[in-house]
C-alpha cells in the first residue's frame, strides 16, 4: 500500500481524498450568500461608475461619462480637505475621550462589591437613546436664552452662544457623543476586567501592587483585545457620524462642525452632484477599511502573541 502512495505522489496525484461536494451547511447557506454578495457588488459598482460620470435625474436616471473630472475636483477642493481635516480631530479627540473615560468607569465598576447592577443601568441610559435625541436634549441645554449648560457657563463669565461659536460648537458635539458611546465603552472594558484571572490579581495585592499598577500592568495587558474590538466598534461609527451634528449644528457655525458624512450629504441631497457625492463615499470607504484592517492586523498580532 506505501508504494502504491508513493507512486501516486509521484505522479503528481493527491494521495489524500478530495470533497467535490457541497456540505449541508454550505448549501443552506449559498442563497443568503448569493444575495448578500448582489447586495453588496452592485452598489459598489454602481457607486465607481457615479463617480467617473455626471448623474442626470431630469426625465430618468442616466450617467454622462466625465473621465477623472469628478475625482480632481474632489483632490483639488480646500473645502473638502479641510472637511478631512476636522474629520480627522474629531475622530482622535472624540475616540480618545471616551477610551479613557470607558476604562475608568468600568475599573471603578468591577471594584464595586455591592450595588454594581443598578449603577451600571444608569452608566448605560445614554446608550439607548436614539442620537436624534441627544442633539435635541442637547440643543435644549446649550441654548443660550433657557440652557442649562448655558446657565452654568454665564455665571461663570462665559455669555456667548455655545453652539453658535466655532470653537465651543465642536466641543459641544464632541461632548454629546462622548456622552452616549462612552458607556458602551465602559460596558465591554467591564466585560474584559471580569474575565481576567482573579489569582493573578490576589498575586498582585499580596506582592503589594496598588489600584494603578495593578491596572496598567495585569489588567489593561490582559483585556487588550477587547479594547481593540471596542476600538474597531467606536471607529466604525466615528466615521459614519452624522445624527446629533445635524440636529444641532447642521455643520456650522462656518463650517465649524461640518465633517466628511455632512458634506457628503450636502452634494447628494442638497445640491443633487450625485457623481461628485460618489467621489466622497468612495473615499470614506476607503478610510473605513484602512481603519478596520488596522485593527484587525492589531487583533492577529495578539493573538499570536498570546
Amino acid at each position: 500500500m506505501t508504494t502504491t502512495v508513493d507512486r501516486a505522489t509521484r505522479a503528481g496525484a493527491d494521495p489524500a481524498p478530495r470533497r467535490s461536494r457541497l456540505t449541508l451547511h454550505e448549501l443552506m447557506m449559498a442563497p443568503a450568500l448569493l444575495l448578500l454578495a448582489v447586495l453588496s457588488i452592485i452598489p459598489l459598482v454602481t457607486l465607481i461608475a457615479m463617480s467617473f460620470s455626471r448623474v442626470r435625474l431630469l426625465g430618468g436616471v442616466r450617467l454622462e461619462w466625465v473621465g477623472l473630472d469628478n475625482w480632481s475636483r474632489a483632490l483639488t477642493d480646500a473645502d473638502l480637505w479641510h472637511g478631512w481635516a476636522l474629520t480627522l480631530v474629531y475622530f482622535v479627540i472624540t475616540l480618545a475621550i471616551e477610551m479613557v473615560l470607558g476604562i475608568a468607569i468600568a475599573a471603578v465598576l468591577s471594584r464595586l462589591a455591592r450595588g454594581r447592577g443598578p449603577l451600571l443601568v444608569l452608566v448605560l441610559l445614554p446608550m439607548f437613546v436614539a442620537p436624534a435625541i441627544v442633539g435635541l436634549l442637547g440643543r435644549y441645554l446649550t441654548d443660550s436664552t433657557f440652557g442649562l449648560y448655558a446657565w452654568v457657563l454665564q455665571g461663570v463669565g462665559i455669555h456667548h452662544d455655545i453652539l453658535g461659536n466655532p470653537h465651543s460648537a465642536l466641543a459641544a458635539v464632541v461632548l454629546m457623543d462622548v456622552w452616549e458611546w462612552t458607556p458602551l465603552i465602559a460596558l465591554i472594558s467591564l466585560a474584559g476586567m471580569t474575565s481576567v484571572n482573579p489569582s493573578i490579581l490576589e498575586a498582585a495585592a499580596l506582592d503589594g501592587a496598588g489600584s494603578w499598577r495593578t491596572l496598567w500592568h495585569i489588567v489593561l495587558p490582559s483585556i487588550m483585545n477587547v479594547l481593540t474590538v471596542a476600538l474597531l466598534i467606536r471607529s466604525m461609527d466615528l466615521v459614519r457620524y452624522f445624527d446629533i451634528i445635524t440636529v444641532t449644528t447642521n455643520g456650522g457655525p462656518a463650517d465649524a462642525t461640518k465633517i466628511m458624512p455632512l458634506r457628503l450629504y450636502e452634494s447628494s441631497f442638497r445640491f443633487f452632484d450625485l457623481g461628485y457625492a460618489a467621489v466622497i463615499g468612495l473615499m470614506m470607504l476607503v478610510l473605513t477599511i484602512v481603519i478596520a484592517r488596522i485593527f484587525v492586523r492589531m487583533l492577529s498580532g495578539k493573538g499570536q502573541n498570546a
